[in-house]
């Protein structure tokens, strides 16, 4: 049973980690693709239960170590984020070092609340970034369990090169080489001359001082006073299998038209938030889906392919459609699949992204944003954003005392419209875990109307993935 109290948790020590080299100082330019990010920051964790080897203080000196190594090669981590002359965030690569915090939780981990992590994760288990790029926590638990966690600016990295990192750190706490070392290429994302850009970048992208502008400011609703919840769930394998399965109704069932478990999932969630009697009929609701750019860059391109599935950056387009609810509640789940489809292939092109960098380089030094990241969001006409974690490598990080028994992303991420990542879960049998970040009312329509989808997470569960 999840705690009947509030968590506490105490910090021991703060020390910083450097990388175990010098580091020539350096500046490192963020991308434009870097540029279209906010300056928010993520967060993971990773649950071990007690290994009898290994004290906690041992385990701590072996992460702190191998973190030291780890930075060598991710040397963007142990950097800082500055202003340049221009007002563009930049990295200044100068070994810093990495905040590491380590701390005591008086709970078993049998009684983290995790599907409720806003109570027990946020600033607690997951530590907050208050100097340089990444920030490290481990935390000591009641039962002699851990739990491994970090945050890092989303500026520099997304989730793809998070993952090379958490990986690269546990390999190397097992004494193995990096069996993906990471590039910071910048010539790889370069704007083209002359710049080019179809017009739908227009439709996803702008600056923020379109979205500021009096024209564009409306009265605050009460759904802006709101606070969004964070809340994590897992789906069965069969029923995503089912969903899938309605998703390609009446469907060719070729390779060529059949929808994806993630574009299957997407449309379900689509119909789910508004599935309210609240919900507006004549109103709208946007979904938008991230989309990775590093398989599309590649393209069929032998040689560049080494260097850009290792690349460590932002390689992300937001691309969204927008329907009427009534629509979405009437229509099939194939149908809205097809919508999902529809717009989402306009960003899995190479051509998009490179669109998209010149498309940022007309309008620097300017910032730009994801329009549904900034779009107003209500309970009425909600908008929410889908960003697979589905090759998040829960099961590879392994520091030496076993696998996770659970890990996630943690992402409030401050945005007026909703997030959602699926991941895989740690029991690697097809099913999944679901963080969202969601308006109250919309978790609560969502635990109505799909509870036999989206069950919350528990101990039984966590405890049953080994």
């Amino acid at each position: 049973m999840p705690l009947k109290r509030e968590l506490e948790v105490k910090v021991s020590k703060t020390e910083v980690v450097a990388a175990a080299l010098p580091i020539q100082e350096h500046w490192l330019p963020l991308s434009n693709l870097d540029l279209l990010l906010p300056p928010v920051d993520v967060g993971i964790f990773f649950c071990y239960r007690k290994t009898k080897e290994l004290s906690f203080e041992t385990m701590v000196g072996a992460l702190k170590k191998s973190l030291a190594q780890c930075l060598i090669a991710y040397y963007a981590f142990s950097g800082q984020l500055v202003t340049n002359t221009a007002g563009e965030p930049e990295l200044l690569c100068n070994n810093r070092g990495v905040d590491f915090v380590e701390a005591f939780a008086d709970a078993e981990l049998m009684d983290l609340d995790l599907y409720n992590p806003d109570e027990t994760v946020e600033r607690k288990l997951v530590p907050e970034r208050k100097h340089g790029v990444l920030a490290v926590q481990a935390t000591q638990l009641k039962c002699g369990g851990m739990v491994v966690s970090c945050t890092f600016a989303h500026q520099v990295a997304d989730a793809y090169s998070a993952n090379m990192f958490v990986v690269s750190w546990a390999e190397i706490t097992q004494s193995r080489p990096i069996s993906q070392p990471p590039s910071f290429r910048r010539s790889l994302l370069l704007p083209r001359r002359p710049t080019a850009y179809h017009l739908s970048v227009d439709s996803m992208y702008a600056t923020i001082s379109a979205f500021t502008s009096p024209e564009n400011q409306e009265p605050a609703a009460e759904d802006d006073k709101r606070t969004a919840l964070s809340r994590i769930y897992y789906v069965k394998a069969d029923q995503i299998d089912k969903i899938q399965a309605l998703a390609n109704d009446e469907k060719c069932f070729g390779k060529r038209n059949r929808r994806t478990k993630l574009e299957g999932f997407s449309a379900f969630l689509w119909k789910m938030i508004v599935s309210s009697k609240v919900s507006a009929g004549d109103g709208y609701c946007k979904l938008g889906i991230v989309v990775d750019g590093r398989k599309r860059l590649i393209d069929g391109e032998e040689s560049q392919e080494k260097l850009i599935a290792s690349y460590f950056g932002n390689v992300l387009s937001i691309p969204y459609g927008e329907k009427k609810i009534k629509e979405l509640q009437e229509k099939s789940l194939s149908w809205v699949a097809d919508e999902v489809h529809s717009f989402l292939k306009s960003a899995l092109s190479k051509e998009h992204f490179l669109g998209l960098i010149d498309w940022v380089e007309e309008r620097r030094p300017h910032p730009a944003l994801s329009r549904i990241y900034a779009a107003r969001a209500t309970e009425e006409e909600p908008a929410v954003v889908v960003s697979s974690g589905l090759h998040f490598p829960v099961r590879k990080i392994d520091f030496g005392w076993g696998t996770p028994l659970f890990g996630s992303y943690h992402f409030p991420w401050g945005g007026k419209s909703g997030y959602v990542m699926p991941m895989p879960s740690p029991k690697g049998n097809g099913d999944w875990i679901i963080y969202m970040h969601l308006l109250e009312e919309q978790l609560k329509m969502i635990e109505t109307n799909a509870a036999h989808v989206f069950i919350p997470l528990s101990s039984d569960y966590i405890y049953s993935c080994t």
